[in-house]
C-alpha cells in the first residue's frame, strides 16, 4: 500500500486571466512533515485549498489521501482532513460555544444544531483543547476569544476526526511575540508526535517555523522553487530568489531565522 498522502501532477488554477498556480509537481509521504512558504501572492493558500479538496484545479491531476479528484466524493473525503485557516474561523457562527466547535469537526460541519455526540466525543475534545491549554475555554463563546486562543482552538478542531492529513494555514498570523512563541512550540509537540498525522503549514516567516517539521516548498508567482528536505530548501541562495531580496539565513536552538543582508 502507498504511503502517499498527497500527490500533483502538473497542477494549474486558473482564475480569470490570471494563474494562480502554474505546473505543480508535488507528492508528500505519511509521518511528512511540510511547510509551504513564499511571499503574499506566491499561491501558498491556494495550493493549501486543492489540498483540501475544496478547490479543484484547472489542470493537471490530484490525489489526497489514495482517491483522485474528479472520482470521489469529496463529501466522504473531507472528514479525513483537518484544516485551520482565517476562512474556516471567519463562518464561524457567532454564538458557538468553543466545545460545540470542536465538536461538530465530527460530521465536518460547523454550527451545532441537534446531532447527538457520544461521551467518548465529549471526553476527546476536551482533551485536544487541553493538550491546546484551552480546556478552561470549553464554555467560552469562540467570537469572545483573543487571537492566541482562537488559533489553538481551531487546530484542536482540525485534530477532532483524527484527520489523516492535518492543513495549517499561517496559524500564527497575527498573534504577539507570547502568543507565537506559544503556539510554535505546542505544533513543535505535535510535529514530533509519531502518530499525528501529516502536516502541511503554510506561513511567511521562517521563524514560525516549528521545530519537528520535515520538508519544505519554496513558491513564488504561483510555481515552485524549491522541494525538498529542509535544510536542503531554506538556503540562503534559495530563500533570497524567493522573496527577491538578499538574505542571511541562521538555525540555531533547532528554530530558523532571516534577515536582509545590509550594504
Amino acid at each position: 500500500m502507498s504511503d502517499e498522502v498527497l500527490r500533483l501532477r502538473g497542477v494549474g488554477v486558473r482564475r480569470e486571466t490570471s494563474m494562480l498556480l502554474r505546473d505543480i509537481d508535488w507528492t508528500a509521504h505519511e509521518n511528512e512533515r511540510w511547510i509551504l512558504i513564499g511571499p503574499n501572492g506566491a499561491g501558498k493558500t491556494t495550493l493549501l485549498q486543492v489540498a483540501a479538496t475544496t478547490l479543484f484545479p484547472t489542470e493537471g491531476t490530484v490525489e489526497v489521501l489514495g482517491e483522485r479528484l474528479g472520482e470521489v466524493d469529496v463529501f466522504d473525503l473531507r472528514p479525513r482532513i483537518g484544516i485551520a485557516s482565517a476562512a474556516l474561523a471567519e463562518k464561524v457562527p457567532p454564538g458557538e460555544k468553543v466545545i460545540d466547535l470542536v465538536l461538530t469537526a465530527s460530521y465536518a460541519i460547523l454550527g451545532r444544531w441537534k446531532e447527538e455526540y457520544e461521551s467518548s466525543d465529549v471526553t476527546r475534545a476536551v482533551e485536544l483543547l487541553d493538550a491546546l491549554g484551552c480546556a478552561h475555554l470549553i464554555r467560552r463563546r469562540f467570537a469572545t476569544l483573543s487571537e492566541g486562543e482562537r488559533k489553538r482552538v481551531q487546530i484542536a478542531r482540525a485534530l477532532m476526526p483524527d484527520p489523516e492529513l492535518l492543513l495549517l494555514d499561517e496559524p500564527a498570523a497575527g498573534l504577539d511575540l507570547g502568543g507565537r512563541e506559544d503556539l510554535v512550540r505546542r505544533l513543535s509537540t505535535l510535529a514530533r508526535d509519531s502518530k499525528a498525522p501529516t502536516m502541511v503549514l503554510v506561513t511567511h516567516h521562517l521563524e514560525e517555523v516549528p521545530d519537528g517539521f520535515t520538508h519544505a516548498m519554496l513558491l513564488r508567482r504561483g510555481s515552485v522553487l524549491a522541494a525538498g528536505p529542509l535544510a536542503e530548501v531554506f538556503t540562503e541562495r534559495n530563500l533570497s530568489k524567493c522573496f527577491g531580496v538578499p538574505l542571511q539565513v541562521e538555525y540555531r536552538h533547532a528554530r530558523w531565522a532571516a534577515r536582509a543582508v545590509q550594504p
